[in-house]
């Protein structure tokens, strides 16, 4: 399934605008646009939501038709067991998270061992846990833990435009992760030259206006194929003021869609 996320509503979220939108008011714009999967995203105040919220967002999700992921950052034994119960709450069968977490940074052998501890409850529970390509942690490495945690239910969310930032190339990320691929995030990114000519500013891009070969992930990694779903997101700068920053955040999200829509 093609969805979105909250990194497609950055913005629209965010306090920088005179009304930011609400969870709900997300999954009911999400819907609007004909698209029936969301996935929360490192949105922070799933955190600290209270019972009945959570309950009330899910009971929206799904009176809206909509399914969800879920999107968090860490492998702390504890906290995968926190995210496996909002699952449970909200139907997820999805949980994005990073080997890195913002108060944790095992090692490899640390990751290894939390994942073993952790991956079976969601085994049961019919959850995924999918690691993603990012900066922090080499491509080869992520693979090679979960490669030796051998769980059906722990893979990659594959995101290319982060490991640039590692001096990985975003081609051979897909190639390497295709195999293990359980989610994709889904935006296009570009470099710019500073004014002067005195370097580069790595950011997002209009999908199909930059350097991602979306058509090389569809045919390596065959997500529509597998029934790996892929998930809108975009690095769009702050537009100076906030009425064409929101303007632009939902021209890009509107052109992602027609871009995936159109390719087979």
């Amino acid at each position: 399934m093609i969805g979105l996320g909250t990194y497609a509503y950055f913005w629209q979220h965010s306090d920088r605008v005179p009304a930011p939108m609400s969870l709900i008011d997300a999954l009911e714009d999400t819907r609007e646009q004909g698209v029936e999967l969301f996935q929360i995203c490192d949105y922070a105040p799933l955190e600290t939501m209270s019972d009945a919220e959570l309950r009330d967002a899910a009971s929206a999700a799904r009176d809206l038709g909509i399914a969800i992921e879920l999107g968090t950052k860490g492998i702390v034994p504890e906290h995968l067991t926190r995210f496996l119960r909002l699952a449970e709450v909200f139907d997820a069968r999805l949980v994005r998270s990073m080997l890195f977490g913002p108060d944790s940074r095992p090692s490899l052998a640390e990751s290894e061992s939390w994942l073993r501890s952790g991956i079976r409850a969601y085994e049961s529970a019919g959850v995924t846990v999918a690691l993603e390509t990012y900066e922090q942690v080499s491509t080869t490495d992520l693979l090679g833990v979960i490669e030796r945690v051998g769980s059906p239910n722990l893979g990659i969310c594959l995101d290319p435009a982060n490991v640039v930032a590692r001096l990985e190339n975003p081609r051979t990320c897909v190639e390497q992760a295709a195999a293990l691929t359980k989610n994709v995030h889904v935006k296009d990114f570009a470099f710019a030259r500073q004014p002067g000519w005195v370097g580069f500013t790595y950011s997002g891009a209009a999908m199909g206006s930059g350097l991602h070969d979306y058509d090389h992930l569809l045919a390596t990694v065959r997500p529509r194929e597998r029934g790996v779903n892929e998930i809108v997101e975009h690095w769009l700068p702050w537009q100076d003021d906030a009425e064409t920053t929101i303007r632009t955040e939902r021209e890009w999200t509107r052109t992602t869609l027609e871009h995936l829509r159109s390719t087979p």
